[in-house]
C-alpha cells in the first residue's frame, strides 16, 4: 500500500477531533487532502508531534486527540512513547505511517524495518496496539481505536511513495496555531 492510499482511507474517518501532524510528507499530504482548523501541522520540529498530542490530550480529556506520526519521527523521540504510556490518556490515538525511510529528505533508511515500533508501544504500556499492512484494514482498525480507551497505537505499514510535487502547507505557523487553538474551544 502507498502512503497516499493510507491517507485516502484514514482522513475521511476524521470528525472534529484535533489532529497533530508530524512534519514532512505527513503534514503535506494531510494538508492537501483534508485541510481543516482542527489540524496542527508541524513545520519542522521533527519528533515532537507525539509530545504536542500528549499535551493536547491531557488538557482536553473530553475529546479524542489523534497524532499522525511517521516512523522517523517516532524513532527520533522514542522516550515519548514511554511518557504517553505512563500518562495513559484515555483519549489519545497515535497513528504512525511507517514507510521505513526519511522520505522528505531523500529516502534514507530508518530502523523501523528491524525495530517493530508497535511492539515498543505495546511494551511501553499503550493500552491498544495494532498494525495494518492493507488499506482495507485501516478503517476497522482506526474505528476500533477511536472507540476504545487509549492510549492507542496504530501502525500503518506503507511503501515509500509520497509525491514530491505535493504542495507544502501554506498557512504560517502563527495561523496554524491560532486556528487550532480556536478549534479546541
Amino acid at each position: 500500500m502507498k502512503g497516499t492510499e493510507a491517507f485516502q482511507e484514514l482522513l475521511p474517518l476524521l470528525g472534529d477531533e484535533p489532529v497533530v501532524h508530524a512534519n514532512g510528507f505527513i503534514c503535506r499530504e494531510s494538508f492537501n487532502l483534508k485541510d481543516r482548523p482542527e489540524n496542527f501541522y508541524m513545520i519542522g520540529s521533527m519528533g515532537l508531534a507525539s509530545s504536542i498530542g500528549l499535551g493536547v490530550a491531557l488538557c482536553k480529556p473530553d475529546r479524542k486527540v489523534i497524532v499522525l506520526d511517521g516512523d522517523g519521527n517516532v524513532l527520533m523521540a522514542l522516550g515519548t512513547l514511554a511518557m504517553i504510556a505512563a500518562e495513559a490518556p484515555k483519549n489519545l490515538v497515535h497513528v504512525v505511517i511507517d514507510n521505513e525511510v526519511y522520505e522528505s529528505t531523500g529516502k534514507q533508511r530508518t530502523l523501523s524495518n528491524t525495530v517493530p515500533l508497535e511492539k515498543i508501544a505495546k511494551s511501553s504500556g499503550y493500552r491498544e496496539v495494532a498494525r495494518v499492512d492493507k488499506k482495507e484494514d485501516i478503517k476497522p482498525a482506526f474505528e476500533k481505536m477511536l472507540n476504545s480507551q487509549g492510549p492507542g497505537f496504530l501502525l500503518i505499514k506503507v511503501e515509500p511513495c509520497f509525491d514530491h510535487k505535493t504542495g507544502r502547507v501554506t498557512h504560517t505557523p502563527e495561523e496554524i496555531t491560532e486556528r487550532f487553538m480556536k478549534s479546541l474551544h
